[in-house]
This record gives structure tokens, sequence and C-alpha cells, in this order.
């Protein structure tokens, strides 16, 4: 799996333009391409700062994506940044991002069997964190 990391400023009060944006034109045509997975949008708490995560299967659909998608997406919402973009790249060595099959441990198989049989308690939860199973709702 790999990532790309976009991070921007913001001009003052255009985050709402911004996420409204983000929803309705840009998630849809990521949606759409080769090898997406998924798309983390972050702000910071006074608003004046965002960062982007897209998830894609590999690092060649996420370098087509960067030559044909990204400056059409630049061009969509370039009138709410404050300055240039910077984009970073990365491998993904962890996640527990459920659209992807991570091959799982050689215990898996055995881990697997007793969540599925166990009531949640601290020993299943464990056990669901060692097989990539960890949901938020485990927590409560």
């Amino acid at each position: 799996m790999f990532a790309r990391k976009v991070s921007a400023r913001l001009k003052p009060d255009a985050l709402t333009e911004f996420t409204n944006l983000m929803e309705r034109e840009i998630l849809p045509w990521l949606r759409t391409q080769e090898g997406f997975l998924d798309l983390i949008t972050l702000a910071a708490p006074d608003r004046s700062e965002v960062a982007a995560i897209s998830l894609w299967d590999n690092n060649g659909n996420a370098l087509a994506y960067n030559s044909s998608g990204y400056p059409e997406a630049l061009t969509i919402l370039g009138k709410l940044l404050d300055g240039a973009p910077y984009v970073k790249t990365f491998d993904v060595v962890s996640s527990t991002f459920r659209g992807t099959a991570i091959a799982p441990p050689p215990e898996a198989d055995h881990l697997a069997q007793e969540t599925a049989s166990a009531q949640l308690g601290y020993r299943s939860i464990q056990a669901r964190k060692r097989v990539g199973l960890w949901t938020l709702s485990d927590t409560r």
C-alpha cells in the first residue's frame, strides 16, 4: 500500500467550502481512479491548515493520479488555498485499513477461531488486535 499526504494552508474561513468540495467533487472522482483505496482529510484546530492522506494499492497508481488527476484537483481547490500545497509520499508499513488484504501471522487461524467463540473481553480484544480485527467499538 502507498500513501500520498498533501498539506496546505487555507485562506480564512475556507474550511467549510474546502470540505464540501472534497466530499462532492474530489472524493467521488477519486473513487473512480484505479488503485484508489481511501482518503482521510484532517484539519488543524484553528481551521487554517488541512492535510489529505490518500491510500493507494501501489506506487504506480498513486503516480498516475499525481500526473493526471492531481492538477485537476488543485484547479478545483486552488481558490481556497493560501499558497502551494506540500506533497509527500510514503510506503505504508502498517495499517488497520480494512480494504487491503494483509497476510496474517502464522498464529492468526488459531486466534481468529478463539476470537469468534470468545465473549468480548480483555483476552478477545488482544486476540483481535493481533489478527487485525480491532475496531473502535471494541473499546466501549
